[in-house]
């Protein structure tokens, strides 16, 4: 934790909404209590995300235990977790997530995989209108144009810009083989998108976030988009004053 808020500093990165993933149920808890003790540590400058595993037999009780120790959100990642995330047997994950108030971040797209894409997100969130879902990396990681056509005006979807952006030099292109976004491209989807559904996110420790603020300030967007996307929405999604 100490080397992100260092690096966030450096790039002038006010404040980190910090998570992880479990990949058995068994860890859940652990790690929930590990985010927790860590954004008590630092409470003016992170914002703490649990994780649920979507095969726990305690989901409800998981997602209590995560709302007693004050965390705002959870993250999942299908690819990681191993599951497709429309499959009926997880409608009781998504239920208790929206029942608590909370916000989902997910882990979205990859065109060598099938867990997240938008063919399964849409009809998810048509199943659950009251599930408020972050969608990682523009929506659908190395699908950005597919998932930005897609799930453009999905009402209860926000997205991120993480590891979608091109940083340059010395930055390889994904082993999907499909090259990172540049600014114009990014402009496109976040105006397909709408700038008040978009957040800025880094993907730390994957990125530096200092390399991932130049290239978002490299995209043509005015100061009053740029500040809802860098703070506005994300205070609004999470309730956190402006």
């Amino acid at each position: 934790m100490p080397d992100l808020l260092e690096r966030s500093r450096a790039a002038g990165i006010d404040g980190s909404l910090v998570h992880s993933v479990a990949t058995t149920p068994k860890q859940v808890k652990s790690i929930n209590e590990f985010i927790a003790r860590e954004v008590a540590e630092y409470p003016d400058l992170l914002v703490g995300f649990g994780t649920l595993h979507p095969e726990s037999e305690t989901i409800e009780e998981d997602v209590r235990h995560l709302v007693d120790l004050g965390l705002q959100g959870v993250k999942v990642h299908p690819d990681i977790q191993g599951f497709q995330i429309d499959l009926p047997q997880y409608a009781k994950m998504y239920d208790a997530v929206a029942d608590a108030g909370l916000v989902m971040l997910m882990h979205t797209g990859d065109v060598r995989y099938d867990n997240s894409n938008p063919n399964r997100l849409i009809p998810l969130l048509k199943r659950h209108p009251t599930l408020k879902l972050i969608g990682a990396h523009f929506g659908g990681w190395s699908i950005w144009e597919q998932a930005s056509r897609e799930l453009a005006g999905t009402p209860n979807l926000w997205v991120d810009c993480s590891s979608s952006l091109d940083l340059g030099a010395g930055y390889d292109v994904p082993d999907s083989g499909t090259p990172y976004i540049g600014s114009e491209k990014a402009r496109e989807i976040i105006d397909r998108y709408g700038a008040e559904r978009v957040l800025f996110g880094t993907d730390f420790p994957m990125w530096e976030p200092g390399k991932v603020l130049d290239a978002f300030f490299d995209i043509p967007l005015s100061d009053a988009d740029r500040k809802k996307i860098l703070w506005d929405n994300a205070a609004g999604l999470l309730g956190f004053k402006k």
